[in-house]
């Protein structure tokens, strides 16, 4: 099928792209949203910016939708995009891991439109995804942090078999969701075997709210950059 991808440049929508490339699917877009609010029910906002560098890594065609990130409002910019290009496409490919409001929503915005609606991700094992994410080559980066259990060590950090084992640990202490569902974290990809050059975020910014035990970073310089030939 041709498919338009949902795609934040996070974990999710970019293991859920690379899972419908080896499905043997065309992407022929990559959607972002760029929400005003950061406490969107359906987008991230933490370097969402970056996601041009990616989208220019893949080689994929990009359309950025500006949104003001209001709770259901936002529906209808995701239904406006997908009635523009409906005609490109047979479905979209989306991130969702557990959320049913995320999900349930998008399913029906295409069932409306007549498009297919893809969700590699749903419902998957958190343990078994983090291993596929690692032996698949993807590097990812920890953008945000909203949970208990995490600080701003996290912002920045590379998640490696040590990390996910300290996440494990943390979700056992204090139920944190090992997929970040619910905005507990949020995370950029750096690395995968769909980049054809590697995303370096060389400095950053954190801002942290003490109130809520939160905080994301603001990349300051990032750039694409040769990968090491294997």
């Amino acid at each position: 099928m041709k498919l338009a991808s949902l795609f934040s440049g996070g974990k999710d929508s970019t293991y859920s792209l690379f899972q419908a490339v080896k499905d043997g699917h065309e992407i022929k877009y990559l959607i972002t949203f760029r929400p005003k609010r950061k406490d969107s029910y359906m987008f991230h906002h933490p370097c969402i910016e970056l996601t041009t560098l990616q989208a220019e890594s893949m080689g994929i065609k990009q359309i950025i939708v500006d949104t003001a990130g209001e709770k259901e409002k936002e529906l209808d910019d995701i239904e406006k995009i997908l009635t523009e290009i409906k005609g490109d496409i047979d479905g979209i490919v989306s991130g969702a891991l557990a959320s049913n409001y995320q999900k349930t929503r998008i399913d029906n915005i295409c069932r409306k439109l007549g498009l297919e609606s893809l969700a590699p991700l749903w419902k998957i094992d958190t343990e078994k995804y983090w291993e596929d994410l690692l032996s698949n080559n993807f590097t990812v980066m920890i953008t945000s942090f909203a949970s208990e259990g995490l600080n701003d060590k996290w912002l920045g950090r590379i998640v490696d078999a040590k990390a996910v084992a300290e996440l494990k640990g943390i979700r056992d202490k204090s139920g944190l969701h090992l997929g970040f569902e619910g905005g507990e974290a949020e995370s950029l990809v750096l690395d995968c075997p769909l980049f054809k050059k590697q995303l370096v975020v060389e400095s950053f910014e954190k801002v942290i709210d003490k109130t809520t035990n939160s905080g994301y970073i603001k990349p300051t310089k990032a750039y694409l950059k040769e990968k090491l030939k294997q």
